[in-house]
């Protein structure tokens, strides 16, 4: 009951009872009791929608609760983060939100962004034994810490234990509060009129005079419309989390239904990212080495546990997983980074000579081994007959370590082979695009694979193959026909690009929203998150990290790009019935205004609260009967 609008109808209850008390009358118990009533409706109506619907978005919202691996009783297993109590040993990786202040254990330094917490531009290293914050998120490395702090005692729970308290006015508040206002300033107008007229110069009955005022309060304000669009938002944001969106924000729900531009990440979104090899076309590039070692010394660069998808597709092409590490003590592992683009492991064999493994981009890996320009040529020859037929390249590199340390440069890295993975696009994925286009959402492809896979898969979704290198962005690599094309018309032009960095992302949201484009972006990984944050809707698509969930406006909890179609398509009807409703309540507003004022004051017909407010209770009503249906 605690809003402008409901100010003005408690205002009318008031003069009601006190200043209708004229004549020697009794007073308006009749409409006081008729406005108390209405007030009671709405407001129970409004209560109890808002709070199933905010049970029900809890309830989806724990599903994104921050979750941590954590050692409990001798085993590793994943909990939320809200659990842990300080002496639990966490393990933080690429990706991962720094679930409670903790200080690290022995390892490898890590780079954690304490953007969010401290301002710092840039990732700072952690060396064990130093602190990291709750809140902060690892940007490479992997390591295990001990907790020592969590909840308001962290470094960022102070902080917003402070800010706790302090509200901030949403757009969907402010779009309420001015139609407020218009629909109050129309009613104050309409007043004053009626009493300049009513009282000096028509000499009316003081009685009748203030039931022409409360006719003007009581069927000028629209009572139950804060209740009919906060509910209509929040159950419109319950149908969204059942196809598979749940919304961090409801105000994203009027910005995805104005989306015309969706860039989507390929691996995973457009495709299905479950990867396998072709053993038929492997590559040896060294002497003495067959396929089959190929294969081995792939699987030696990958995780045999908590993999990615490479990772798996590795170790499952062995005969036995477990080939990966037998008759080999592992000594360290170098995790994926977005920068190196590749993993790499030191190893002790049978004999105890020690050696490194490592899978990756062929780009780094043609640097990391200092190829011959005959070498790169062969190479780069083998990855465009991959790339063609749409298959992704990774290189494989070996190194001899003589001086026996895991710190050691070691002997020169040797170039092993060239793989070919392939990742078939999802079923429905060409279907949707066509939806996608129907509905006027472009979706570009940003990809970092080579622009012939992002080519060919595109020829395959039917999404164009107008696609480009990712220096395109910075004004080269541009066809002849194009090289007069400014950069941001060459973006709003281009099907996709590939061969993306981070900031290359963040930079096409940036150029399509300076075209006045309002841009959804997807993306999964911890190097996403800038262009998830700079994004008018961030999506985090289904299994992304914990940093790409926390930069995103949508939160998807299945894979592939239909669920935000689907999610575009609901958010349009929420947003049409939201504002054909508001359209309707300042019509309605308008008409009683005008139309009472008028019947009072040229035809004296005195009209009685009672009946305006019935009117009122039916309009709502109505409205409400008919939103229901739709």
């Amino acid at each position: 009951m605690w809003n402008p609008l409901s100010w003005v109808m408690e205002m009318a209850a008031i003069m009601a009872i006190a200043l209708a008390n004229g004549g020697g009358k009794p007073p308006d118990w009749q409409d006081f009791v008729g406005i108390i009533v209405l007030l009671v409706i709405n407001s129970t109506i409004s209560f109890i929608e808002e709070n199933n619907a905010g049970n029900a978005a809890a309830a989806l919202m724990a599903n994104l609760a921050p979750k941590t691996k954590v050692l409990r009783d001798g085993r590793w297993g994943e909990q939320e983060a809200s659990i842990l109590v300080p002496g639990d040993i966490v393990s933080i990786k690429l990706g991962d939100i720094v679930p409670a202040d903790a200080r690290l254990l022995e390892g490898d330094p890590l780079k954690i962004d304490q953007s969010g917490l401290t301002g710092e531009s840039l990732p700072v290293t952690k060396n064990p034994g130093d602190e990291v914050f709750s809140g902060s998120t690892c940007k490479q490395g992997e390591i295990e810490a001990v907790v020592i702090a969590t909840g308001v005692h962290t470094f960022f729970g102070k902080a917003a234990h402070l800010v706790d308290s302090t509200n901030q006015v949403g757009h969907f508040q402010q779009v309420l509060t001015a139609i407020g206002n218009f629909c109050i300033v129309s009613i104050a107008v309409g007043i004053v009129i009626e009493i300049i007229v009513m009282f000096p110069i028509q000499r009316r009955k003081y009685r009748a005079g203030i039931e022409n005022l409360l006719v003007l309060l009581i069927g000028g304000i629209p009572i139950a419309m804060p209740t009919v669009l906060s509910v209509t938002m929040a159950i419109g944001s319950h149908k969204l989390s059942q196809q598979g969106a749940i919304t961090k924000r409801m105000t994203a729900i009027e910005e995805l239904a104005g989306m015309d531009v969706l860039c989507s990440d390929k691996t995973g979104t457009l495709t299905l990212n479950k990867l396998s090899v072709d053993k038929n076309l492997v590559e040896v590039f060294a002497k003495g080495v067959d396929k089959e070692h190929v294969l081995l010394l792939a699987a030696r660069a990958s995780r045999v546990e908590n993999q990615d998808a490479i990772d798996a597709c590795m170790v499952g092409m062995l005969a036995d997983p477990k080939e990966a590490r037998a008759g080999i003590r592992e000594v360290h592992f170098l995790p994926f980074n977005p920068t190196d683009k590749r993993t790499a492991l030191t190893y002790i064999d049978a004999e105890g000579n020690w050696h490194r493994a490592s899978k990756g981009a062929p780009e780094q890996i043609i640097t990391l081994c200092n190829c011959k320009e005959d070498v790169k040529r062969k190479v780069h020859s083998v990855i465009e007959k991959y790339a063609e037929r749409g298959l992704r390249s990774l290189a494989v590199a070996r190194q001899e370590v003589p001086e026996k340390s895991k710190d050691s440069p070691g002997g020169p890295w040797q170039f092993i082979g060239l793989l070919p993975l392939f990742d078939p696009p999802r079923h429905d994925s060409a279907e949707t695009i066509r939806k996608a286009l129907v509905l006027g959402v472009n979706v570009k492809m940003i990809t970092g694979d080579q622009l012939a896979i992002g080519k060919e898969t595109g020829r395959r979704l039917g999404m164009g193959t107008n696609m480009y290198p990712s220096s395109a962005l910075l004004g080269q690599s541009k066809d002849g026909s194009l090289e007069s094309l400014p950069v941001d018309e060459l973006i709003e032009k281009a099907d996709g690009f590939a061969g993306v960095f981070p900031e290359h992302k963040y930079e096409i949201v940036k150029r399509l929203q300076e075209k006045k484009h309002i841009v959804g972006m997807t993306g999964d990984g911890v190097n996403d998150a800038p262009a998830l944050k700079k994004a008018d809707i961030g999506i985090a698509v289904d299994d992304a990290t914990d940093a790409a969930r926390s930069a995103s406006d949508i939160v998807l909890t299945e894979p592939g790009l239909s669920v935000i179609i689907s999610a575009v398509l609901t958010s349009r009807c929420i947003f049409q019935r939201m504002k054909n409703y508001t359209i309707y309540a300042v019509s309605i507003t308008i008409r009683i205004v005008l139309g009472f004022m008028l019947i009072a004051l040229i035809w004296k017909f005195d009209f009685a609260p009672f009946m305006v407010l019935i009117i009122a209770i039916l309009n709502d009503g109505n409205h409400d009967n008919i939103q229901g249906q739709s």
